[in-house]
């Protein structure tokens, strides 16, 4: 039995934030409904990097796997209606769109807590659902840079970099998972449903408790660093540094294990601790002269045996490959109708009576509306004619040739 099985989850939310939240459900066993327009949602036509399939692009694949879809319109009464009844047989609802969308289409909180009063709705938003930043563009870097966290990982007289990935739409998922699971946990104990509001700005700045605090409660500020430094609240040397055919990673050096280490007397100048952080740059200028001279296997090899902590810089590729990555089985690999062998990240957490797995690929774009329909006691007639009347979309393979 999955945690979260006889569980439904009806996902209306579109992009990132919340097909990633809906899909750590699915996960779990939760049958997660995908209802998304007829024409399908938006992240089937848009793929990061540009990275195309055959029917479902790596960025659709990626967000939306052990899900159902049912495709239909939601402007047109008849499919409103049809959701509505999906909502008397559903646990959670969730959804991102703009504020105020949810009110013009009908669904938000206060009519769909009408039809089942123990609903765990789940919003989504940017900025929040009121405020002056309320219909602001909830978009990832927007976030990212004004969560505050950038001005930590630059060098004076650089830009601030964002973190290439959608930080802050894969924090939002994390968020908006784990208060869904809070309101089902005191459903389970109280029989009540409630409103469960999340926010961009508001994950990523709790993501940052501990940063913040310093500023807030230590009065420290953050000081960028002439010298490579990737935080300005941890001592030096701390970062990416090159290497002659590379780069490796640095964390929290012992002065005296760089000097014997590099042959270099010139760190036993210093104390870690108490020259840290006043001495960032003399202390970074040094590692990043000395790690020049030889190449990013020799130290990963000399650092490591001298117990400094020290660590490869991948791409996608190397991560692959690496052998604690494979121990972990940290991606999982399946079959998809359209795509063929795919393969992608697997699952951040195990549990030692479940294992959890790809069950059922990323779904094509109106794949079980059929299905769901006939769950739900729509007969084959009704979904006939809501079909002809563009209301729902049932998917078609399409048709093969057949050279002889």
């Amino acid at each position: 039995m999955n945690v979260l099985d006889g569980i439904r989850v009806l996902d209306l939310s579109i992009a990132m934030a919340g097909p990633f939240a809906a899909q750590k459900l699915a996960d779990l066993g939760a049958d997660v409904i995908k209802v998304e327009p007829v024409s399908g949602e938006w992240q089937r036509h848009v793929s990061a990097g540009g990275a195309r399939g055959n029917e479902v692009n790596a960025s659709f694949l990626s967000l939306n796997r052990n899900k159902r879809s049912l495709s239909m319109n939601l402007k047109d009464p008849k499919g409103r209606e049809l959701l509505y009844e999906l909502v008397r047989g559903a646990d959670v609802f969730l959804q991102n769109y703009r504020p105020g969308v949810a009110g013009r289409l009908g669904v938000d909180y206060a009519t769909l807590r009408a039809i089942k009063p123990d609903l765990v709705y789940v919003s989504m938003s940017g900025y929040g659902a009121t405020g002056p930043y309320a219909d602001r563009p909830g978009q990832d870097v927007l976030l990212q840079a004004m969560s505050g966290g950038l001005a930590s990982a630059r060098r004076t007289g650089e830009a601030p970099r964002p973190a290439p990935f959608f930080l802050a739409d894969a924090i939002t998922a994390y968020s908006a998972f784990e208060g869904a699971m809070a309101a089902l946990f005191h459903r389970e104990r109280t029989g009540e449903g409630q409103l469960v509001e999340i926010n961009m700005l508001d994950s990523l700045i709790a993501a940052q408790m501990q940063e913040i605090s310093v500023a807030t409660v230590g009065g420290v500020a953050q000081e960028p660093s002439d010298q490579i430094h990737a935080h300005s609240y941890i001592r030096a040397p701390y970062g990416v540094f090159p290497t002659s055919d590379g780069h490796i990673a640095l964390s929290f050096a012992e002065m005296d294990a760089l000097a014997e280490v590099f042959g270099d007397d010139r760190f036993r100048r210093y104390d870690a601790e108490r020259d840290g952080f006043t001495h960032r740059d003399d202390i970074s200028a040094l590692v990043t002269e000395n790690l020049a001279a030889n190449t990013t296997a020799h130290w990963l090899d000399a650092l490591g045996r001298a117990g400094v902590w020290v660590g490869p810089v991948y791409d996608y590729t190397q991560l692959q490959a690496d052998p604690q990555v494979r121990h972990n089985q940290s991606f999982v690999e399946y079959d998809h109708p359209t795509e063929g062998t795919v393969v992608t990240p697997g699952f951040a957490f195990r549990l030692s009576n479940q294992t959890q797995k790809v069950y059922r690929p990323a779904p094509l774009n109106g794949q079980h509306t059929q299905e769901v329909l006939l769950e739900l006691g729509v007969s084959t007639e009704r979904i006939d004619e809501l079909e002809s009347a563009g209301t729902v979309h049932r998917y078609r393979p399409p048709a093969v040739s057949r050279i002889s």
